[in-house]
């Protein structure tokens, strides 16, 4: 009994590979270098995407269309490649190692973009006519890019796991500091982004893009340090082996036993007798009554028994089986957020765009970039968390009588509908800027006298949305996935932006071919004064509402993990 008290009884070992002590290892002393970890790395990211759009523009001629596209099929891809990393993670490498390995390629990519902003030869050749990039300088920045996709593929569904890990769920009280910590992880990203939306833009717009791409890439560096600095300090899940295995054998048990009958005992079906799962780093799930032909995998007939030890290609457990039918439980809430990413996408892009035409001018001399507006977001996020935190979740808990104040579900669908607000104030904004042009005939002017801070409200909105939605969705995905798939579920929430993103470039390219038909200028032409940003706001706003219809049928559906008793 006294083992126990020592250690954890999740499984976790340290770095040495020794059982992990909960007094010696874990709960905040080791997040504080995980988040100082992650608000470098966020600073390094956002400080050279935030204002990706213009510099596509200003230094490779790209249009309105093609810069947005190359912003968000890149950005879509920074989220698909968690798949790459949350399998190696989960299956050989761990959470740990993944991240450390990852890390190296990010750097390669951070250097590399500021050579390619910077160095003679690589950088693009500018005059006052404009610039005229190379195709082999084009490559260069693109590379650069996406190595940088390739190395967030390992940090960003590992990190936010791995800083989760850290809490032992069989302890109630680290339990609780669980949910605490993905508030103030997303709270550490907006500090790294607070920097990058301000400091850094105005470094890129009025210094150069090669210190405006170079502090990023120191900001990495550091991020690298204080992520190794805590090593020590660390709890590490052991690898349970290859998911896609494991689902593979379900799936080949069924097919083998389709015309097997499951008995109406669903104690006789299978599972190991000893305490803990077959799976490393798994506990036992109990058995659920949804997708019941699922169970035929774990039916014992007189073969198997016959056979001796069982052949997980013949005979899974009821955990194993399990493991699958949550993974595929998630998959409707995870479509469901897809029209929530493409909201969100629209920050670094439309939204960008949209504060391009009005005036920037911040006092007779100073003007503020358009993405600089980005931090209005950070802020609401930084305003709202521990707002969220430590008055939201306890007033809210006296009504609902759940310990976090809202379910999870429910936390993301107060995000949702806020999403849909923020894209009725900037249709509401793009109607009004049109209206100025329309009666002062500004059709051709740069900037109209129409203050950028009127985006303020919209980008305010969007980060009271990413507080309910994004950081209730972190949580969800990490408790609902199968405990040995925890990366795998932190990837597939992130997967929702990279698709969020693709959609937005779908519908884009959609919107520009339908509207331009004819030899009409489209609702996004390269002079927004004399377009329709407004009619994609409203097309967006229908989009979300209609997801949102979609997201309550399925959350009031869905039925939370049950994990067994020992």
């Amino acid at each position: 009994m006294e083992e126990d008290g020592i250690y954890t009884r999740d499984g976790t070992i340290t770095i040495s590979r020794k059982p992990a002590n909960k007094k010696k290892t874990g709960n905040w002393k080791a997040c504080y270098f995980i988040l100082g970890n992650e608000c470098c790395e966020r600073l390094a990211y956002y400080g050279m995407s935030t204002n990706l759009v213009n510099y596509l523009q200003e230094r490779f001629n790209q249009g309105n269309v093609t810069a947005a596209n190359n912003v968000t099929t890149w950005s879509g891809t920074c989220y698909i490649t968690p798949l790459i990393g949350a399998f190696l993670a989960d299956s050989y490498l761990g959470r740990y190692w993944t991240i450390a390995s990852f890390s190296v390629i990010y750097a390669i990519g951070m250097i590399l973009l500021t050579l390619s902003a910077s160095a003679p030869g690589i950088k693009p050749s500018c005059d006052a006519h404009g610039c005229n990039p190379t195709s082999g300088q084009t490559s260069a920045c693109f590379i650069a890019l996406y190595l940088i996709a390739l190395g967030t593929g390992g940090i960003k569904p590992c990190v936010s796991a791995f800083g989760a890990d850290q809490f032992d769920d069989s302890d109630k009280k680290e339990a609780i500091r669980k949910s605490s910590f993905f508030n103030w992880f997303y709270f550490s990203i907006n500090i790294g982004a607070l920097v990058a939306s301000s400091v850094l833009v105005w470094i890129q717009m009025n210094i150069g893009w090669g210190w405006g791409f170079g502090v990023p890439a120191v900001a990495m560096v550091i991020a690298v340090i204080f992520f190794f600095s805590g090593s020590r300090l660390y709890r590490l899940q052991i690898p349970g082996g290859s998911p896609l295995t494991r689902i593979c054998q379900v799936i080949v048990a069924v097919l083998r036993k389709i015309n097997i009958q499951v008995p109406d005992d669903k104690s006789l079906l299978h599972e190991t007798v000893d305490v803990e799962s077959v799976i490393k780093g798994s506990r036992k799930l109990d058995h659920t009554n949804r997708f019941k032909c699922l169970d035929k995998a774990a039916v014992e007939t007189q073969s198997d028994i016959s056979r001796g030890l069982p052949n997980p290609w013949r005979l899974c457990t009821v955990t194993q089986v399990e493991e699958l039918k949550s993974v595929i439980s998630l998959l409707p809430v995870w479509a469901s957020l897809i029209a929530f990413a493409t909201v969100y996408g629209q920050m670094s892009t439309m939204f960008v765009l949209q504060g391009n035409t009005m005036d920037q001018h911040v006092g007779p001399h100073f003007r503020i970039p358009s993405a600089s507006l980005t931090i209005f977001d950070t802020l609401s996020v930084i305003f709202w968390v521990p707002l969220y935190d430590r008055i939201i979740v306890p007033y809210a808990r006296r009504f609902t009588g759940h310990k976090q104040g809202f379910t999870q579900l429910q936390r993301m669908g107060i995000g949702l509908v806020i999403s849909t607000i923020a894209m009725v104030v900037s249709g509401i904004l793009e109607v009004v800027r049109l209206d100025i042009i329309r009666k002062n005939n500004y059709y051709d002017v740069e900037t109209i006298p129409l203050s950028i801070f009127w985006q303020v409200p919209q980008y305010f909105i969007v980060g009271c949305a990413e507080v309910f939605t994004n950081i209730g969705s972190l949580e969800f995905f990490y408790g609902e996935a199968p405990d040995a798939m925890r990366s795998f579920g932190m990837a597939l929430f992130l997967t929702t932006t990279a698709v969020g993103n693709y959609a937005s470039t779908l519908l884009l390219t959609i919107v520009t071919k339908i509207t331009t038909r004819h030899g009409s200028l489209g609702w996004i032409p390269d002079n927004l004064n004399r377009g329709h940003l407004d009619y994609f706001y409203w097309l967006l706003t229908t989009l979300s509402f209609l997801n949102f219809l979609v997201f309550l049928w399925i959350a009031k559906r869905y039925r939370y993990k049950n994990v067994a008793a020992k």
